[in-house]
């Protein structure tokens, strides 16, 4: 059996060995924190006051740790071209690697599809009430769905070459935009806007047990999920072995404290503006 593993893991190997290697720790890390890292969570957070921290603490312990380490082994036993669709196919079968690259792909289809969307929300957000229109406007969300689309269609052409600085400029821009959200209560503290402020405060939720549950779900499965995903371009980085496992490690700690120092106000929040 484990003669059989290890010739599948070497014809990985082989078929990967064409393959360009730009990958090294650096943009490693950074990817990690652009696919864990997202900004519609701290919403998501805000419904739940101040008892967000315990959930955040909760999916840490029960969610994300594990996963990191799960990752870790499992690059280090396979590091390999593909990731979780070698893993699951060479660990079970042919069957349980399709399901899983299907489930991959779907993800992606999805997430390619909201962008569209979201981008426009952002453009239209960020210019001001006179581009309240373009949300609404099915033209204008096709058009930059297109050219997102259309950029990204290119970029994957280019490889990862290319590719990687996008991941690079996407994960400085989120940790920039975290690092000002968190600076904010500071800055409100020094002009006199805010009063008081304790960013760790633990509280525990009052919430029914089933709501509780399904904000759970999404702070731990939604929003420290991604660690996984790096692995797949394992062929395409010079030191697989190696440097992915050092940027879980060296990425996890962003991923794990970008949301607790969040500032959050003692009411729940059902809209975030």
């Amino acid at each position: 059996m484990s003669t059989d593993l290890e010739r599948a893991e070497q014809n990985v190997e082989t078929r990967s060995e064409s393959l360009k290697k730009p990958l090294g720790l650096f943009d490693l890390v950074l990817t990690q924190i652009l696919f864990v890292v997202g900004s519609t969570w701290v919403g998501t957070a805000a419904k739940l006051g101040r008892a967000h921290l315990f959930f955040w603490l909760l999916a840490i312990l029960l969610f994300y740790i594990p996963q990191a380490a799960v990752v870790i082994y499992l690059n280090r036993r396979m590091p390999l071209e593909g990731g979780i669709y070698q893993w699951a196919k060479l660990g079970f079968n042919e069957f349980a690697g399709f399901i899983v690259a299907w489930n991959v792909w779907l993800l992606s289809i999805t997430v390619i599809a909201l962008g569209g969307m979201f981008t426009t929300t952002n453009i239209s957000y960020a210019i001001g009430p006179s581009a309240a229109w373009m949300p609404n406007s099915k033209l204008c969300v096709s058009v930059i769905s297109s050219a997102l689309v259309a950029g990204l269609g290119w970029t994957c052409i280019r490889g990862l070459s290319l590719g990687k600085w996008l991941h690079n400029v996407g994960a400085f821009a989120m940790l920039l935009v975290y690092g000002a959200l968190i600076c904010l209560p500071l800055l409100g503290l020094v002009r006199g806007e805010l009063k008081s402020y304790q960013p760790l405060q633990l509280a525990l939720p009052t919430m029914s047990i089933f709501y509780c549950f399904n904000i759970f779900s999404k702070l731990s499965v939604g929003a420290l999920s991604g660690f996984e995903y790096v692995a797949i371009l394992a062929g395409e980085t010079r030191a697989p072995a190696r440097d992915i496992g050092r940027s879980v490690i060296i990425a996890s700690p962003v991923g794990r404290n970008r949301f607790r120092w969040n500032f959050i106000d003692d009411r729940a929040i059902d809209i975030v503006d």
